[in-house]
């Protein structure tokens, strides 16, 4: 085949320097046909394989006819039916090529988002193990993650729970951090955010406070909320590898850290860096609204003698005063606060831990106070002198003189289990 500086030689002795077509085959020792074919060709010469046969040309027709029945036929089972003997991937390269034919194209277009008009939003499950107790580690904790449209500028934070409280918490925390509020949330089905095909109803007061929309996401479809999808891969291979945590606290930290270098990266898809963008992102948006939305796990009961409440598997000491009555439990992200009568009655640290006890040393001393008084008074009870209507002093006996007098022995373990 004629190389493509001998193209060019031949054109230029021809046509600059008026070399007749013998002689230039006799400089460049090729044939005069081919100077001939040479000077014709306005184009330089392009070398093209002759195309081979491939291993699964005898097999098509059987494949075209299984697609033209049932277009969307696996390609297993296709090499199961046709009975394919060699490897898979030649049959899915000739099954990417003509299957098409029979199913259609379906040509998307090229979302452009406007400045303020979205924020997607998911739930990012890193497999790695963060200390939350001691001796105590969870795995699968969720990080909320939020990705602006406009600007792609991203927003994370891990959350203890999947319960509506704690994402709704973990979006109020993202969103203040941003300064503003995107004009549409979008989420997937989310089992606390929209799992019924409806928006749940502490997301829509939630988004009802912020003036804003929730998006639902459609079912089985990724690619709806396929940019914050990216931003999970990306947290995935850049943030986690090489990374250890020593508490939910640190995770965040580090996080946030890594965060702001992420954002200063250039995103090809919008040509700039998030960080530039997200002033043009933030005047856009909905102002932040004056009082804060409904966030956090919160639940009203009337507190047992044991004076604990629980919120997400954890139990939290209450100053045992207000056993019997009722009390307002808070959680936020980070701390526990019950009410009663609209006074602060414990305040914990959130504990991540699952089946935990937390407890205040003040509260431990104040039940154990009111057990030495009520027994104090109870002794005071049995020494008091009662009067007989005749007028004589009848002294109250202790309870053990009944038991001996009945023949009950609580000292024995048998008797004793029995009247339990």
């Amino acid at each position: 085949m004629l190389k493509v500086e001998d193209w060019a030689e031949i054109r230029r002795l021809h046509r600059a320097e008026g070399v007749p077509i013998r002689e230039i085959a006799r400089r460049l020792g090729i044939a005069r046909n081919t100077v001939r074919a040479a000077l014709s060709s306005d184009r330089p010469p392009k070398y093209e394989r002759r195309p081979r046969g491939s291993i699964v040309d005898p097999y098509e027709s059987r494949i075209r006819a299984l697609l033209a029945e049932w277009p969307r036929m696996p390609g297993p089972v296709i090499a199961e039916r046709i009975r394919w003997p060699h490897s898979m991937a030649p049959l899915r390269k000739r099954l990417a090529v003509i299957r098409p034919e029979y199913v259609g194209i379906d040509p998307v277009d090229r979302t452009v988002y406007e400045p303020g008009e979205i924020a997607q939003c998911d739930l990012w499950v890193p497999d790695t193990a963060i200390p939350v107790a001691p001796g105590q580690s969870r795995t699968k904790l969720p990080v909320l993650v939020m990705t602006l449209g406009f600007s792609r500028f991203m927003t994370a934070v891990m959350i203890p729970s999947r319960q509506a409280g704690d994402i709704l918490s973990g979006m109020w925390q993202l969103i203040s951090q941003v300064g503003r509020v995107p004009k549409t949330l979008v989420w997937d089905r989310e089992s606390a955010i929209g799992g019924t095909g409806r928006v749940s109803a502490p997301a829509a007061a939630f988004a009802g406070t912020l003036a804003t929309q929730i998006r639902l996401a459609p079912r089985r479809d990724p690619e709806f909320k396929g940019m914050v999808e990216r931003t999970n891969g990306f947290l995935e291979t850049s943030f986690m590898p090489g990374r250890l945590f020593t508490s939910p606290a640190d995770f965040n930290d580090q996080l946030a850290d890594w965060l702001v270098r992420a954002n200063t990266r250039t995103v090809r898809s919008i040509h700039g860096r998030p960080v530039d963008l997200l002033e043009t992102d933030y005047l856009s948006m909905i102002p932040l609204p004056p009082v804060d939305p409904p966030t956090g796990l919160n639940n009203r009961i009337r507190l047992g003698r044991d004076y604990y409440v629980r919120v997400d598997t954890v139990d939290y000491s209450v100053d045992p005063r207000s056993i019997g009555r009722f009390v307002d439990v808070t959680a936020s992200l980070d701390t526990v606060r019950v009410f009663c009568d609209g006074q602060v009655v414990a305040r914990h640290d959130r504990s991540w831990a699952k089946h935990g006890l937390v407890t205040d040393p003040v509260h431990k001393a104040t039940a154990e106070r009111m057990r030495q008084a009520l027994a104090e008074d109870r002794q005071r009870r049995q020494a008091a002198v009662r009067h007989h209507t005749d007028g004589h002093a009848v002294a109250l006996r202790a309870l053990p003189d009944y038991d001996a007098l009945f023949g009950v022995d609580f000292t024995n373990p048998t008797t004793k289990a029995s009247h339990q």
